[in-house]
């Protein structure tokens, strides 16, 4: 299985991501790092690693339609299977999603459908958590359609919330548990896709 993984953070995901395949939990190849911003450190990461990087900046094109093309034509050559959003901060084209319907995965650091939404990543996430007086957090993967967080969940992780927790110390506990569970669910994804790619040939 090709997997494309879309930043626009530090890339911790995609770099525990990149291990796992490394030490062969992963049956898969990351063929594709993209970012929405070219400064970004998971991509000068990805870069430095020596991954085929690209920017996908919706700045640089006319309209919506010729953007999602320039998108699907990138994914097309670099034959990608599967799309992992790894703190990836901008909406998908509907025409991206069509394409890869059931192949988009995002992971959000939260039990949705609670603490989903617009604005709702980082700390903000941790801090509504906490002022919301939650016992537990935990992590959602689940599959992206049009709207933020709301895609159907695939599969989730609890992860308790201390009474002395600040937003850092929740969001570093959360993160542990993400870096993870995030590859165990993609190593289903491709032992799944490489059983439909045998079938092709």
């Amino acid at each position: 299985m090709n997997l494309a993984i879309f930043l626009s953070g530090t890339g911790s995901n995609f770099k525990a991501i990149a291990e796992a395949i490394e030490q062969g939990k992963i049956p898969a190849k990351i063929t594709l790092v993209a970012s929405n911003k070219p400064d970004t450190l998971g991509l000068i990461t990805a870069k430095d690693m020596g991954f085929y990087t690209t920017v996908f900046q919706r700045s640089e094109y006319p309209d919506g339609a010729s953007f999602a093309n320039y998108m699907l034509g990138i994914l097309s050559e670099r034959e990608v299977h599967l799309i992992a959003l790894a703190g990836y901060l901008r909406k998908i084209p509907p025409n991206v999603l069509r394409a890869f319907s059931n192949r988009i995965v995002n992971i959000h650091p939260a039990l949705l459908p609670k603490f989903g939404g617009k604005g709702m990543y980082g700390m903000n996430v941790h801090r509504a958590v906490i002022e919301a007086g939650e016992s537990e957090s935990g992590v959602t993967i689940h599959s992206v359609n049009e709207e933020y967080d709301c895609g159907e969940i695939i599969a989730q992780r609890r992860v308790p919330v201390l009474t002395d927790d600040i937003p850092e110390t929740l969001a570093a506990r959360v993160l542990k548990v993400e870096h993870q569970f995030y590859s165990e669910v993609i190593k289903e994804f491709a032992i799944r896709i490489n059983k439909e790619l045998k079938l092709n040939d």
